[in-house]
């Protein structure tokens, strides 16, 4: 296998237009021959490891670590951009409050300016701050107004100054909230169903993990773990556990109103969403993958009705409207189709029984389940449970799903189940039929495995680089007097090459501040910056004069040579 192509790889990152190709047609296309020597070779990757035998040769691997600081490999530096209250514009909102996915957004081609979403994905009430991280228009609120406004997602605008570092720019007229209070659209076929209460429009969005973006450059955020919120803010579950779409260049109050209204995408199915993947059928349609963060949960797979056309641009979210849902079935290699006659057809059987992985989270019966599916509406507020009846496969909370550039095989970070002793989880790759991400039928394997012999645990976020390599962040509860877990230090990020001689191994780039996890990796598209979140850290991390309680917060991670 050869080097992607930089410039191509950097469109399929960022602009949507090489991602066609990608998804398409794999590395055929996007990397022919003639320009293999014009790949960098600042990361290592094929060339490296032809030359070298030593995949890490762009960095040295760094130790376990217990620290409370964010350890980097020699010659790597950090700067902290935005962390949980800091103003983030003019109108004094403020950054959210449990960083998680990041996205970026080149404003006009750039890789030193740009727009950055960040999730923000829970909240600590004990380290909520009263006043200070609220807009003076906010100040006073109810404790429930403060919880739902401190998550969501936070839109900032981001650069590089004249001495290289990375810094937000507060004066932006981009930079805004979406959070627990903000509107939003339904669309898809659950929209004003009565699985929903009829509604079109819902409020807030919360629980947002991870996600990803679209062909046309929005951004698509997950709510994961929304029922607690929703029980404390007494509204409809239903409204929430959703993908959601923003376009972060859209802001009407500030003269750039294309009229992309924020929206849920019913047709993706509600369960506890971790992240969403985009990549083309092999004959022009839309696919999203879709893992979900639970125990005994299944892998998913949206493919449209539609046609993705680049002309079009954000109209092209009209095609996350319409299609099918599937989920996977390990044993038999298919992709089952979620659709109202076949879950009918399950459940009227005479001989039908509430399946296991239904009972390990409801205590329904027969005849509830024959109840809840009345229409496809149904199917797609209950998604979890339709999977399980039509026979699709309870797994190891699938969380990060991402599509090779390379060879459009799916790699998934099923992070652990503790409920049946797979403690370290493990990293499965699925192979779609001819590479066709419109198959119904696929291979897999286990890619690589969480361990000592691996040095890693609990993988979460996956991310790709241009030379092939997946990036992995960890999950996990460290603790160095467990016998279990004293071999790994604090949750960090790997690098892990998908091809070559070390092909699977994986090699420490980064340990997290000690309580913390890594989320959300992201390279800017020259790959020069990795855009790297910092969620629950403890003590008063990122250790800033005056700061009494630690501080979630995304950060830049520089160093990478040409």
């Amino acid at each position: 296998m050869e080097n992607m192509n930089r410039r191509k790889f950097l469109g399929y990152l960022g602009t949507g237009a090489a991602a066609l190709a990608a998804a398409s047609a794999g590395l055929g296309t996007l990397a022919p021959t003639a320009e293999a020597a014009n790949s960098a070779d600042h990361l290592f990757g094929f060339d490296k490891v032809k030359k070298t035998k030593k995949p890490h040769g762009f960095f040295k691997p760094i130790d376990i670590d217990w620290s409370n600081d964010l350890k980097l490999p020699e010659g790597f530096t950090h700067d902290v951009i935005a962390v949980y209250g800091d103003v983030i514009n003019p109108a004094g909102d403020t950054f959210g409050m449990g960083a998680d996915l990041n996205v970026f957004f080149p404003m006009n081609g750039s890789s030193d300016r740009g727009l950055l979403w960040t999730n923000c994905e829970y909240i600590s009430d004990d380290k909520l701050l009263i006043d200070s991280a609220m807009p003076a228009s906010m100040q006073g609120s109810s404790l429930l107004t403060k919880q739902l406004y401190h998550q969501g997602g936070a839109i900032i605008e981001v650069y590089k100054d004249a001495n290289g570092s990375w810094k937000m720019d507060t004066t932006s007229t981009y930079a805004r909230r979406h959070n627990g209070l903000t509107p939003f659209k339904l669309t898809g076929p659950a929209a004003a169903s009565s699985a929903v209460g009829g509604a079109t429009t819902v409020e807030g969005t919360w629980a947002n993990c991870s996600g990803g973006m679209t062909l046309w450059n929005t951004v698509l955020s997950c709510e994961e773990n929304f029922e607690k919120q929703a029980g404390l803010a007494n509204r409809n579950s239903t409204h929430y556990g959703w993908v959601i779409e923003v376009d972060p260049f859209d802001v009407t109050d500030a003269g750039v109103d294309k009229n992309f209204t924020p929206r849920k995408h019913t047709s993706l199915g509600r369960f506890n969403h971790e992240n969403t993947a985009m990549g083309l059928t092999k004959d022009g349609r839309i696919a999203v993958y879709m893992g979900d963060d639970k125990r005994g949960a299944c892998v998913y797979k949206f493919i449209s009705n539609g046609k993705y056309e680049p002309s079009k641009g954000k109209a092209n979210s009209a095609l996350l409207e319409d299609g099918k849902l599937y989920a996977a079935n390990l044993g038999s290699g298919k992709w089952v189709e979620l659709t109202i006659a076949a879950v009918r057809a399950a459940v009227d059987k005479s001989d039908f029984k509430v399946p296991t992985a239904i009972r390990a989270y409801s205590d329904a019966t027969v005849d509830d389940l024959r109840a809840m599916f009345q229409t496809q509406a149904d199917v797609l507020v209950n998604t979890h449970v339709a999977a399980i009846i039509l026979g699709a496969s309870p797994t190891d909370r699938p969380e990060d799903v991402e599509i090779s550039p390379f060879d459009n095989s799916i790699f998934v970070a099923h992070t652990n189940n503790s409920h049946h002793g797979n403690i370290h989880g493990h990293i499965t790759r699925f192979i779609e039929k001819d590479n066709d991400l419109g198959s119904v039928d696929f291979t897999y394997e286990i890619f690589a495995a969480g361990g000592r012999q691996s040095g890693f645990s609990a993988p979460d976020n996956l991310s790709f680089d241009s030379n092939g390599n997946l990036w992995t962040v960890t999950d996990y509860s460290p603790n160095q007097n467990s016998n279990i877990m004293k071999d790994f230090g604090n949750n960090s990020m790997f690098v892990i090459p998908t091809f070559g001689p070390n092909a699977g191994e994986a090699f420490r780039f980064a340990s997290g501040p000690s309580g913390s996890e890594l989320t959300g990796p992201w390279f800017t598209p020259d790959e020069k910056t990795l855009f790297l979140s910092v969620q629950h850290p403890s003590g008063t991390w990122p250790h800033r004069s005056g700061d009494s309680i630690p501080r979630p917060g995304v950060v830049a991670i520089k160093g990478f040579k040409f």
